[in-house]
C-alpha cells in the first residue's frame, strides 16, 4: 500500500563504516537499540538502506516472508549500483541460496543439508582435529624461529579450506591448485574502486577452477557434496548456473567468515585472560564457551540484503519497496532484553539462543561444521600454546573493513612455550 503524505520523513542516514566503528561497533549498536529497532543507514558502496537492531526485531525480520532475498526485487538505487558492479552480483555466480526465495530456495537447499548434517560433521571431527594440529605445528615452528607468528596466515586462513575440502570432496591435486586469493571472493566496496580490474580477473580464475572441479566430479563421482550437486545438475534439479553459484557460495561462506570467526574468538579470549585461564583449567567448558564466543563477537556482523516487494512497514517504520533491509546480528546478540549482562563474556551462559548463524529459512546450513571448527580451533590453541598472547599492542590490530563481516587481517601472537603434538593413536 502506498505511503500517506503524512508519513514521517526519514532521518539523515547513519554512516556506520568507519575504522573506529569496525574496531568496536557495540557501543553504537547499543545507542541505536535504545532509539528503536529500525534505522536508516548508509554504506560505502552508495547504498542507503534500513538496519534492524534488537533481538526480537531481528528474529522477526529474518523470518518475515514479505522480505525477499532475490536481488531482482531491489529498487532503482540498488539496480543502478548493481548494474555497475561485477560478479557475483549478477550472472552465473549470483543464483545461490543467499539470493533465492522459496520455492527455488527450498529446492536448492535440500541438496546441501544432508552433507552438513550434525551426524556427518561428527564423523568428520577427527579429521578436522588432525588438520588443526598439523597447522599449529607450523605456528609453533614460526614462533620458535622468529619469536611470533601471524595466526591468520599460518592457521586461521588455511584451516577452513582444508576442513571444507573434506566435505566437498576436493582431492589433493585440486587443493594444491586453489589460490589463496580466492578465499576472499568479496567485491570492492564501490564500483569505481581501484581494485575492480584485479577483482574481475580473480573471479574469472575462480569460475574456471569451479568449472574444472565440476568436470572432474562428473568423471570421478564419490560420496561427497560436490558429487551430490553434480548429480542434481545431471538429473535436471539444478541448472548449470545454479550449480556453479552454489559452489561459489560454499567457497565464500565456508572460508573467510570462519577465518574471521577464529580471529574474533582469539581476540576476545586474549582480552579476557581470567576466562581464558579458566577454559584452560576446565576443558569441559569448551562447547558452551564457543557458543558464547559466537554470540559475543560473531564474524557475520550484519546479514546480506533483503527487499520488500511492495511499500511496507517494519516495526512502525515505513519502508518503500525495493530499499535494502539489513539485520544486525551483532546488535541482536548484545541485546540486554534477551541476554543478561550482554557485554560480559560468560562461558556458562544458558540458554544461549544467539543469532550468529541467522534464523529462519536462511539459517546457515554449515552451522554444524562451523561449530566443530570453532571448538577444534579454540581447544587446540588453549592446549598447544600455553601463555598465548598478542605480539603487538591490541590497538595495532587491523580490523577488516568488510561491510558484512568482522575479523582482523593479521593476528601476531606469541606464547611462553609450545607443547609438542602427541602422536595420534
Amino acid at each position: 500500500m502506498p505511503f500517506s503524505d503524512h508519513s514521517p520523513r526519514p532521518r539523515e542516514p547513519v554512516f556506520l563504516h568507519t575504522r573506529d566503528f569496525k574496531r568496536d561497533p557495540y557501543p553504537v549498536y547499543a545507542r541505536l537499540r535504545e532509539q528503536g529497532p529500525v534505522h536508516r543507514v548508509a554504506f560505502p558502496s552508495g547504498v542507503v538502506g534500513w538496519l534492524v537492531t534488537g533481538y526480537d526485531a531481528a528474529v522477526s525480520a529474518l523470518a518475515d516472508p514479505r522480505l525477499s532475498k532475490d536481488h531482482r526485487h531491489g529498487g532503482e538505487q540498488w539496480r543502478r549500483l548493481s548494474a555497475s558492479m561485477p560478479e557475483p552480483y549478477h550472472g552465473r555466480l549470483q543464483a545461490h541460496l543467499l539470493h533465492q526465495d522459496p520455492p527455488a530456495h527450498t529446492r536448492m537447499r535440500r541438496h546441501v543439508t544432508d552433507s552438513f548434517s550434525p551426524r556427518r560433521m561428527a564423523a568428520l571431527r577427527a579429521k578436522v582435529e588432525e588438520i588443526a594440529e598439523s597447522l599449529l605445528d607450523d605456528v609453533v615452528a614460526q614462533v620458535r624461529r622468529g619469536g611470533s607468528a601471524d595466526l591468520v596466515e599460518h592457521f586461521a586462513a588455511e584451516f577452513p579450506f582444508l576442513a571444507l575440502s573434506e566435505v566437498l570432496g576436493i582431492d589433493a591435486d585440486f587443493r594444491a591448485r586453489f589460490r589463496p586469493e580466492w578465499r576472499k571472493v568479496v567485491a570492492p566496496v564501490g564500483p569505481n574502486e581501484p581494485g575492480r580490474p584485479a577483482y574481475l580477473a580473480l573471479l574469472e580464475g575462480c569460475q574456471d577452477y569451479i568449472a574444472e572441479l565440476v568436470a572432474h566430479k562428473r568423471k570421478h563421482p564419490a560420496d561427497d557434496l560436490l558429487s551430490a550437486l553434480v548429480r542434481a545438475n545431471e538429473a535436471g534439479d539444478l541448472a548449470d548456473h545454479e550449480l556453479s553459484s552454489m559452489i561459489f557460495q560454499l567457497f565464500a561462506a565456508g572460508q573467510e567468515p570462519v577465518t574471521n570467526q577464529i580471529t574474533t574468538m582469539t581476540v576476545a579470549l586474549l582480552d579476557h585472560p581470567a576466562e581464558f585461564a579458566e577454559l584452560a583449567r576446565r576443558p569441559e567448558l569448551l562447547p558452551g564457551a564457543v557458543e558464547e564466543l559466537f554470540r559475543y563477537d560473531g564474524s557475520f556482523e550484519i546479514t546480506t540484503w533483503r527487499f520488500f516487494r511492495e511499500d511496507s512497514e517494519l516495526h512502525g517504520v515505513p519502508i518503500p519497496a525495493g530499499e535494502s533491509v539489513i539485520v544486525s546480528l551483532g546488535a541482536a546478540n548484545r541485546d540486554g532484553r534477551r541476554f543478561a549482562d550482554p557485554d560480559r563474556l560468560d562461558f556458562t551462559r544458558s540458554p544461549n539462543p544467539h543469532l550468529a548463524f541467522g534464523h529462519g529459512i536462511h539459517f546457515c546450513p554449515g552451522a554444524a561444521l562451523a561449530r566443530i571448527q570453532g571448538q577444534t580451533a579454540i581447544s587446540a590453541l588453549v592446549r598447544r600454546l600455553p601463555g598465548l598472547r598478542l605480539a603487538v599492542p591490541a590497538a595495532d590490530l587491523e580490523w577488516i573493513q568488510a561491510v558484512l563481516g568482522r575479523g582482523v587481517a593479521r593476528l601476531p601472537v606469541t606464547f611462553e612455550h609450545a607443547r609438542a603434538q602427541p602422536a595420534l593413536a
